[in-house]
């Protein structure tokens, strides 16, 4: 029984001949190789690169358990005579494996070609990956007890932090993932299982409605959605502050373009195929969404954008006019390029939501707009060519709006 759940789970993951696995693996070497013959080396703590694979398994790793496309496999498996033990060790063990062989497999890949590490060290990094995939998933069976996944995620950080660098550390992960075996053995299924909420099927039901009545029902029916925009926010809160120390004012374009990082909200149309297929079918719909969906966008990153300059103020001082103008470009290029992305090349064939968060199209807009950042920061006189496309790009937005006011 075990097999055979974690085989139908692994396939679905992976594929059905698993060459979604073989391809990851072949590009996780591509990147160390490349990296590794560039002679690029960085200095890191090995409590630091525990921290960042072990942040990082167990961040994905909850994405995919939260998956509402897992929820669907999971509801048709439960209804067939199961183990509970076997189940929920055969569905933690498929996840895990897809987390780290396609996703921390990646970030290993990278550290391991830039800095300089010895073998017990090697084999501290696989454990706290092993333990962070372990401890995700005992969290999130008791996630209703919140508070506990919390004291519990604080508490290891900071063994990491303070410990992380002992070489006994390893043995007092063994130790915690030991407590999250024991914590999945009396598990069920259904601890991981997301029925479809009331809330979800309201959204389903109110797609003729307002727009903006969706898109903020999906953002509170999608609390994960929501915490990576709060985490947006604290960027922009502490960026100022590793900032002044660069080139003074002409880094403030920069931190414009890192705080456009806010992949959940740019992905709509891939992540709801129901919504994109009434959007693309139904007559008059390409306006009626892309405007709103714009604005939408625009509004969450001119959210984070004015935080970021009001921190500057606190901290820096100085926040001039050609910045303010600034950070609403920035803000409106982000959104336009993004909805143009989602409607014109929208992601498919992904298996797990985990998989939207982390496809390198994400990537996209982010680096055209470090792109002008950096050159409006090297050329000021870009800036001022650069504002006057945003006085363009506003008037044609209100053009449209005019004309298709729905």
């Amino acid at each position: 029984m075990m097999k055979m759940t974690g085989k139908a789970f692994a396939k679905k993951l992976f594929g059905a001949r698993y060459e979604r696995l073989l391809q990851t693996i072949l590009l996780d070497v591509i990147i160390f190789w490349g990296l590794h013959i560039a002679g690029f080396q960085v200095q890191i703590a090995a409590s630091v690169r525990i921290l960042m694979l072990s942040a990082f398994t167990a961040g994905v790793m909850w994405q995919a358990l939260s998956s509402k496309d897992n929820a669907v496999e999971l509801k048709h498996m439960l209804m067939l005579p199961y183990q509970p033990q076997k189940f929920v060790f055969s569905y933690v063990a498929a996840l895990g494996g897809y987390t780290v062989l396609t996703k921390t497999g990646l970030l290993l890949a990278v550290l391991l070609a830039v800095s300089a590490w010895k073998s017990i060290e090697m084999i501290g990094m696989a454990i706290s990956m092993l333990h962070a995939v372990l401890m995700a998933a005992a969290a999130y069976s008791l996630r209703k007890y919140w508070y506990t996944g919390g004291l519990w995620a604080a508490a290891i950080v900071s063994a990491i932090l303070f410990c992380g660098s002992r070489t006994w550390f390893g043995l007092l992960l063994l130790a915690d993932s030991l407590v999250a075996v024991l914590i999945l053995w009396k598990a069920d299924g259904y601890a991981f299982y997301q029925g479809e909420s009331e809330k979800s099927h309201a959204i389903r039901q109110r797609k003729r409605g307002s727009l903006w009545r969706y898109f903020f029902r999906y953002l509170s029916d999608h609390k994960n959605y929501l915490l990576n925009t709060v985490v947006m926010w604290c960027a922009a809160i502490v960026m100022p502050y590793f900032l002044r120390e660069m080139a003074g004012l002409s880094v403030v374009p920069v931190g414009f373009a890192v705080l456009s990082l806010n992949t959940p909200i740019c992905i709509l149309l891939s992540c709801d195929c129901d919504l994109e297929q009434a959007v693309r079918f139904l007559p008059g719909q390409k306006q009626r969404f892309c405007i709103p969906y714009c604005i939408f966008i625009f509004s969450c990153n001119m959210a984070a954008d004015v935080i970021f300059l009001l921190s500057w103020q606190i901290q820096n001082g100085g926040v001039t006019a050609p910045m303010i103008a600034g950070a609403v470009f920035f803000a409106l290029q982000s959104a336009v390029l993004s909805v143009l992305l989602e409607w014109f090349y929208p992601i498919r064939g992904w298996k797990i939501e985990s998989d939207l968060w982390h496809h390198p199209r994400k990537y996209v807009v982010p680096v055209v707009l470090l792109l002008l950042a950096g050159g409006a920061c090297v050329w000021p006189v870009l800036l001022y060519v650069l504002l006057a496309l945003l006085a363009v790009e506003i008037a044609i937005l209100l053009f449209i709006c005019r004309r298709h006011p729905e």
